[in-house]
């Protein structure tokens, strides 16, 4: 069975998105230019550009290796509505996810395809049920939980995340989105598999018990 892994950028204070993140108004209390140094390493790494076709040139090395082996391991996401709502405004015509992507949400509405083999699905019959649907896209390939805080949050209650993988960047968000919260007690436990040092943040892997 494909494995189930969370891949975020993190701040240093435990944040994943930080206060007034809205793509309608990206000066709104200075998200932005947190947002951007928080992911930075990643806008800067060649894997990642040539996959938004942000042109030549990039970083390559250990951390670059790192993005293309995310993006080669997985065969389908998972991210909820809040993500999708803002990204569908923000990604280009060809999302950057390359798979089946299923979105949490009460909405109903028909699958969107995008070109580049990107087709965002929208399930209104709770996490359980997306992620049966993702683990039969992926096949041999893994399921990545894309975000945001909700969603991991809900998946690590359910006790499916094999895989914690976090980029930690120095920068402090005072506020936002926790990715720690709302956990129960009994949430599954793990230990650390490896850590990469980069300029711009600490990748570290955390796995399964």
């Amino acid at each position: 069975m494909s494995s189930v892994f969370v891949n975020i950028g993190l701040s240093l204070d435990g944040y994943m998105a930080p206060e007034g993140m809205r793509m309608d108004d990206p000066g709104y209390k200075n998200w932005g230019a947190k947002w951007g140094a928080m992911m930075g390493w990643l806008i800067n790494q060649k894997y990642f550009r040539e996959n938004l076709k942000f042109g030549p040139g990039g970083e390559t090395g250990p951390v670059n290796d790192r993005v293309r082996n995310t993006m080669e391991r997985t065969g389908a996401n998972i991210m909820g509505k809040r993500m999708f709502d803002q990204g569908e405004v923000a990604w280009p015509e060809e999302a950057p996810f390359h798979t089946p992507v299923y979105v949490l949400t009460h909405q109903k509405r028909e699958p969107w395809v995008r070109p580049g083999g990107t087709t965002f699905h929208f399930i209104n019959d709770g996490p359980e049920r997306a992620l049966e649907l993702a683990r039969k896209s992926a096949g041999d390939r893994d399921v990545r939980i894309a975000g945001g805080a909700d969603v991991i949050q809900q998946y690590l209650n359910l006790g499916v995340v094999d895989e914690l993988e976090i980029a930690l960047a120095p920068v402090m968000f005072f506020g936002g989105r926790r990715l720690f919260e709302h956990l129960r007690e009994d949430v599954s436990q793990f230990r650390i598999d490896k850590v990469l040092d980069g300029p711009a943040a600490t990748h570290l892997r955390y796995v399964r018990k």
